[in-house]
């Protein structure tokens, strides 16, 4: 396969494969007397940059019918045809999980309903001050938690690259989330960058819900967006136009259900309760990114309303129609996308995926 060849080359240069597939198919469009005509056929395919470039030029002499009988046996005819193709673009993709307590909340209206039943809350947290807790009866209970289904959907992601590549090396990935515990809670690596997708599938199975100590540990300040960005900016390398490997367009792939919980006492953009800071993402953190190339795709996890809950009702609801607004301000142009639990977050990370790798490209 010419692209194929072409993605794996290191430089520019002749693609000998193409010229046969070229060949190949030009003899195949001569059909009846014409097959038995002596043509002349130059080829040539090279790669400049991530462009294929064909020409082709082909002469015969053809045999007459009706002037055959002026003298004239034979005519020669001649052309020439070129083409460009641009070839698919190489992309590291970094994904941002949002493990903190608030994905552990029962991933559908229905899971809400079987864990308030039996807990009278809608969280899973895991606390490890307790033997029994509400992560643990979840799991008894078979109540997916949104972190559950975030992880089986990443794991799916990776399939679904492995499917649209055309070379091994066309995509890399990296799994990071906010921590595995409360108590050092900071960006963590699940898999490193890697082309090899089957391996960031297996290390992706670590990814869970992030353990508190107990209950209100740190005033439930445990999901710092600015903190996560900050540190994601630095270790994302400079973004490149996709032409080769060795220069990789760079997207953060960032999933999350949007609000914010950290210690802010004089930044934050929602009122606060003794420094708590509770707001939807602050787009300010988003920009240095975005400054640097790097692509943002952002997968909105809708922030499920919970009425019965005192805290919400108090601290969330009243900004609870700017958390979409928000997550897509910090998206790059396009590559914002909300999913509800009964929609399915495995399909919405695949259709953003698939919306980023087939998004045109301008080139000089």
């Amino acid at each position: 396969d010419a692209v194929a060849a072409a993605m794996t080359m290191k430089g520019n240069g002749t693609i000998s494969v193409a010229k046969t597939d070229a060949r190949n198919i030009f003899f195949s469009q001569m059909s009846g007397e014409l097959t038995s005509v002596p043509v002349e056929l130059s080829i040539d395919v090279t790669k400049t940059a991530n462009k294929l470039n064909s020409l082709v030029s082909f002469s015969a002499s053809v045999p007459t019918t009706f002037m055959h009988v002026l003298g004239q046996d034979s005519i020669t005819i001649s052309g020439t045809a070129t083409a460009e193709y641009q070839t698919a673009s190489f992309m590291d993709f970094y994904i941002l999980l949002d493990n903190t307590p608030s994905m552990g909340v029962a991933a559908t209206p229905t899971d809400v309903s079987k864990l308030e039943a039996k807990t009278g809350c809608a969280f899973a947290c895991h606390q490890m001050d307790q033997t029994t807790n509400n992560y643990t009866i979840a799991k008894s209970l078979g109540v997916a938690m949104r972190i559950d289904v975030v992880r089986q959907a990443t794991q799916a992601l990776t399939d679904t690259a492995k499917t649209e590549r055309v070379s091994a090396d066309q995509f890399r990935m990296g799994v990071y989330t906010f921590g595995t515990k409360a108590e050092d809670a900071k960006l963590t690596t699940i898999s490193g960058l890697t082309s090899d997708l089957t391996t960031v599938k297996n290390y992706t199975n670590a990814v869970d819900l992030m353990t508190i100590p107990y209950q209100n540990y740190n005033q439930d300040q445990l999901t710092s967006f600015d903190s996560a960005m900050t540190q994601m900016n630095t270790i994302i390398d400079p973004a490149g136009d996709g032409t080769s490997n060795v220069n990789p367009e760079k997207i953060l792939f960032f999933v999350s259900d949007g609000v914010g919980d950290s210690y802010k006492p004089s930044t934050c953009t929602k009122k606060t309760t003794g420094g708590r800071c509770q707001e939807p993402i602050d787009t300010s953190f988003c920009k240095p990114l975005k400054d640097r190339g790097v692509k943002i795709a952002v997968l909105y996890t809708t922030y499920l309303p919970l009425p019965s809950n005192n805290w919400y009702n108090t601290w969330i609801k009243p900004f609870q129609n700017e958390i979409p607004t928000r997550m897509a301000a910090c998206a790059s142009p396009g590559l914002y996308f909300e999913v509800s639990p009964t929609e399915g977050i495995a399909d919405a990370m695949k259709a953003l995926f698939l919306k980023v790798i087939r998004a045109p490209r301008l080139t000089s």
